[in-house]
């Protein structure tokens, strides 16, 4: 990866948080990765974060702020729809509706999560690394 963002997995299974995290381990990427359980404490981080995540990875289904919400707010908070952050739904949740909600609300890319950890590792490779390597506002044009 050459972007050393942060990558942001808002999850609030802790065997999904440490299934992802050892993933993401094995794959040997190097960005920091910071786990939240809901919208709330994300949302939190988000606004008090300096520099913009690489991606944020999120559930769908979680306590007291979901997926779906927590993309609301941030599109409707100004200074986080500026950061332009990569939103993308990593989630065991997914049927025909939810798909089109989250899409209605200009979301980047929703998955249904791999349950093997070959399957996991080629998935999260897959998103990070389109990420790492799409320009978007939060590029380093050099």
């Amino acid at each position: 990866m050459t972007s050393k963002a942060p990558i942001v997995v808002i999850e609030d299974d802790e065997d999904d948080q440490l299934f992802i995290q050892e993933a993401l381990k094995s794959l040997d990427i190097v960005n920091p990765v910071v786990f939240f359980s809901n919208g709330v404490e994300a949302i939190e981080y988000l606004i008090a974060a300096r520099e913009a995540p690489l991606v944020i990875l999120s559930d769908v289904n979680m306590p007291a702020m979901n997926g779906i919400e927590l993309r609301q707010l941030i599109d409707l908070n100004e200074y986080l729809k500026l950061k332009c952050i990569p939103f993308v739904f990593l989630t065991t949740a997914a049927d025909q509706g939810l798909v089109n909600t989250a899409y209605r609300m200009t979301i980047q890319g929703y998955f249904k999560k791999e349950r093997t950890f070959a399957g996991l590792q080629e998935q999260l490779l897959s998103i990070l690394d389109y990420w790492d390597k799409c320009l978007h506002p939060n590029s380093r044009f050099t």
